[in-house]
């Protein structure tokens, strides 16, 4: 007990300094505390006590004295070694081996009669129950006590002083793998080794000695994290094989979790491990805990609903899980509980699943997606975007029967999070749903179809014109053959590629399209249906841009009624066609009664969907527009600026909406007689509309013309 039982110890050990600082301040005085750490297997926990240890002896003259808690034996037969270091005699040992004495009352004689102060390490107490029953855990005038435990929240720690040891920041967990192996690669590359590992020490430790110790191979870091994509636990594994410094289970990824689910089993919570192999078919992101409510998690079969409370306790307390609190996304939102398990271990947990229980737990993590999936949007849909990662996540884990299922529920939150607001991961995850679909259902599957269209509308809301365009058309094309010319997915199809067709200037083919689409859905599905009524709110605005006077002072209002009247007045279709309606009142009618008009959509469009939406800052731009026309010029810049800062928070820079704002804005400012500043923003403004807009896009045409003036 006066060597520490540990493996080899990180040669310096990082992002432990606050740490450090106090448990050496606490060796330091007067002794008399306890000191527990904890936290998640492999999270260096003992490294930090390891470091402690040799400080107090090499450096502040303390006894040094190592215990290992992993099993009742081993503690026991550590703290009765402690005893005898600390003077205890023969007799007094063998009385207390034959239980003629307590042992324990024997060790803290001793050890409170030491004449020198000591430092009492107790390692791996991750049964909190064993120091309780032997009455192991005491506190001492001379010496500090110090306990690694998984167990987080046992009552055994009450009057101790608790520290969190939590995974390593990212350039710390980078710097661990140069530590290890320094000729691997580059910090940068080692950072996003240490990323895909989410930063844990243990992870970190065994991928440097793997890429340290190679004889026959000498993989860089770039080549490593490529590899990790196959078979990640496995091959973070392989470094123990090639260190035996790390040979015992404790320091197994794949094995390390296990001595955690094997204590909860022994203390009647088996369940654990089937709430932990559903999460592992997720992703490491927060997952809101209603997801795992227990009415729906006791109907998949998998748990009855009675012991999905313990089991979620039992992670948590052995520090398997935790529980944080997500940002729900919009003002006003409360945060969302959820529960989040890191990502080695729920790869490590995948990795281990048996074959015949996989079918079962995807179908049972796709229905309860399912089920918590809120029938109608609501507010910025927040709680929905922390479901996104967890459907991409399935998306890449699931096959068998389950599979129609996830894709049909990742495309349904690809439109859902597009009408919030965030295309880039409504994209995301449309594509996922895509790739999914066409890798187990087939290219032209109605569901592969349906992930497709979703992600053309992305691209388009993105500024990725071209690339939509050529998605849509796919699309249109086989369903065309497939469905037929009137089936309702084509027609949806038709009104897909009719955008993209119409930034590109194609606007009689844009037009036809969408007329197609407007009447053929209201002939196929009714007047009332969204869908019709969505295509129908469109043409408004492309009726006007396209100059169809009559046409739009015939039918626009008719269209508004209708979408307000079926859909109510606050859906975003309605949102849409007034602001379309009122688009087109700036282009063809009074600006007076435009800015009117558009004031009143963007008070709405505000109230409903928010002030950075980019439906809102749309109406923004529209605003900025009539009341440019209106000589309004310092308003119109105000505005305008408005827009640019909150597009470049959700665009990438060559966006052409974006690109068309600066010239705008070079326009504005040069009305409002700020030259100056006209012709610096004309400048940045004007290679950015050649390269984004082409040389005779009208932007391009006027940035170049306010810098000839």
């Amino acid at each position: 007990m006066r060597i520490p039982l540990v493996g080899r110890a990180p040669s310096v050990l990082r992002d432990r300094a606050d740490l450090m600082r106090r448990l050496r301040t606490a060796v330091e005085g007067d002794g008399g505390q306890i000191h527990v750490l904890h936290g998640m297997g492999g999270c260096g926990k003992t490294a930090v006590a390891h470091a402690l240890f040799t400080e107090a002896v090499h450096d502040q003259a303390r006894i040094g004295l190592w215990v290992n808690a992993s099993e009742r034996l081993s503690l026991r037969a550590g703290m009765l070694a402690v005893a005898a270091d600390r003077g205890a005699g023969p007799g007094e040992l063998a009385a207390a081996h034959s239980g003629q004495r307590a042992a324990a009352d024997l060790v803290w004689h001793h050890l409170d009669r030491s004449p020198e102060p000591w430092l009492l390490v107790i390692d791996n107490a991750d049964d909190p129950a064993i120091l309780v029953e032997g009455g192991w855990l005491r506190a001492s005038p001379r010496g500090t006590v110090l306990v690694t435990t998984r167990y987080a929240t046992s009552r055994v720690w009450q009057g101790a002083i608790l520290h969190p040891v939590d995974v390593l920041p990212s350039g710390d967990a980078a710097q661990v793998l140069c530590d290890l192996a320094p000729h691997a690669g580059t910090p940068a590359a080692a950072e996003q080794v240490a990323i895909r590992l989410g930063c844990l020490p243990l992870a970190l430790t065994l991928a440097g000695s793997y890429l340290h110790h190679q004889l026959l191979e000498s993989w860089s870091m770039d080549e490593y994290r490529s590899r990790l994509e196959d078979d990640p636990i496995g091959l973070i594994d392989q470094g123990a094989a090639l260190d035996s410094s790390h040979s015992e289970s404790r320091h197994l990824v794949s094995r390390t979790w296990q001595l955690s689910l094997d204590a909860l089993a022994d203390q009647g919570f088996p369940e654990a491990t089937t709430l932990l192999r559903l999460l592992s078919c997720w992703s490491a992101d927060p997952l809101p805990l209603a997801v795992l409510a227990p009415a729906s998690l006791g109907g998949t079969g998998l748990l009855d609903s009675a012991r999905v409370e313990p089991a979620l306790r039992g992670l948590i307390d052995h520090s398997l899980a935790t529980i944080v609190s997500a940002p729900a996304g919009a003002d006003g939102e409360r945060p969302v509980r959820c529960v989040q398990v890191h990502g080695v271990l729920l790869d490590s947990i995948s990795s281990g699943i048996p074959a015949d229980q996989r079918a079962a737990l995807t179908e049972a993590a796709a229905s309860l997606l399912e089920a918590a999936l809120p029938a109608e949007a609501r507010g910025g849909d927040g709680y929905v975007a922390l479901l996104v990662p967890h459907a991409a996540g399935l998306l890449r884990r699931v096959d068998g029967e389950a599979v129609e299922q996830v894709v049909d529920l990742a495309v349904r939150l690809s439109e859902r999070i597009h009408e919030s607001g965030d295309y880039a991961a409504a994209l995301a995850l449309a594509q996922e749903a895509a790739g999914a679909g066409e890798r187990m259902l087939g290219a032209e599957h109605p569901l592969t179809l349906s992930a497709l269209q979703r992600t053309g509308r992305s691209l388009f809301r993105l500024g990725r014109i071209a690339e939509s365009e050529d998605v849509h058309s796919r699309v249109l094309r086989v369903r065309e053959r497939v469905l037929g010319a009137d089936h309702p997915d084509t027609l949806e199809s038709c009104h897909g590629l009719q955008q993209p067709l119409f930034r590109m200037r194609r606007r009689s083919e844009a037009l036809s399209l969408l007329r197609r689409a407007a009447n053929g859905l209201r002939s196929a599905l009714g007047v009332e249906h969204p869908k019709a009524l969505r295509s129908r709110a469109m043409l408004i605005e492309e009726l006007a841009t396209s100059g169809k006077n009559e046409e739009f002072t015939r039918v626009s209002t008719e269209i508004v009624v209708d979408c307000e009247r079926y859909l109510g007045a606050d859906h975003p279709t309605s949102l849409s066609a007034r602001h379309a309606y009122a688009f087109g009142v700036s282009r063809l009618g009074d600006p007076a009664e435009a800015e009117y008009l558009v004031r009143r959509v963007l008070t709405d469009r505000e109230r409903v969907q928010g002030f950075a939406h980019p439906m809102t800052l749309g109406v923004v731009v529209l605003l900025s527009q009539v009341l440019a026309k209106r000589g309004h010029w310092e308003e119109a810049v105000e505005l305008t600026r408005r827009a640019i800062a909150g597009r470049e928070q959700a665009l990438p820079a060559d966006s052409p909406v974006l690109v068309e704002n600066y010239s705008q804005l070079a326009h504005y400012l040069a009305g409002a007689g700020r030259t100056t500043e006209a012709e610096s923003t004309a400048r940045v403004a004007l290679p950015l509309c050649e390269r984004v807009l082409g040389p005779d896009h009208p932007e391009t045409l006027r940035a170049r013309r306010i810098l000839a003036t």
